[in-house]
C-alpha cells in the first residue's frame, strides 16, 4: 500500500503571519494569499495529475498543531487514508482526531515518537 505520496503543506508559529507572507512576497516572490503560498506540480506517476505543497504561516498562539508544543507542522499527502488510518492503529499510533472532511479533501492528526503532531491529507 503506498502510503505518503509527498509533502502536503509545512505550517509554522509566527508572530505577525500577515507581516510574514508581505515578506516572503516582497523578498522571495512568493505569490501569497491569506493562509500562505500553494505550489502545484505534475505527479511524477501520472502526469495529468496536479499536486499541492501549502506554506503557511500561523500566529504563534494557535492551538492547530496541539498537542505538540512544536513551532511547526508538517502536512503530508496520502492516498487511501481511511486504509493508512487502520494501519496506524494496529502499529500502536497515537491517532488525534476522526477523519475529518473539508473543501480540500480529507485530514486527520497523528503524533510522532517525539510528540510531533503531523497532519495527514488525502486531496
Amino acid at each position: 500500500m503506498k502510503k505518503v505520496t509527498g509533502i502536503g503543506g509545512i505550517f509554522f508559529k509566527c508572530a505577525d503571519p500577515k507581516k510574514m507572507n508581505e515578506w516572503y512576497a516582497r523578498n522571495l516572490g512568493l505569490p501569497v494569499e491569506k493562509y500562505g503560498t500553494t505550489f502545484e506540480a505534475r505527479d511524477m506517476d501520472d502526469s495529468e495529475k496536479i499536486v499541492q505543497t501549502v506554506w503557511s504561516p500561523f500566529p504563534a498562539d494557535t492551538k492547530y498543531f496541539e498537542p505538540s508544543k512544536k513551532e511547526f507542522m508538517i502536512n503530508y499527502r496520502v492516498e487511501n487514508i481511511e486504509a493508512l488510518v487502520e494501519e496506524l492503529k494496529k502499529e500502536g499510533v497515537t491517532i488525534l482526531d476522526e477523519i475529518a472532511n473539508s473543501e480540500y479533501g480529507k485530514f486527520v492528526h497523528i503524533l510522532d515518537p517525539e510528540g510531533n503532531s503531523i497532519e495527514l491529507w488525502e486531496p
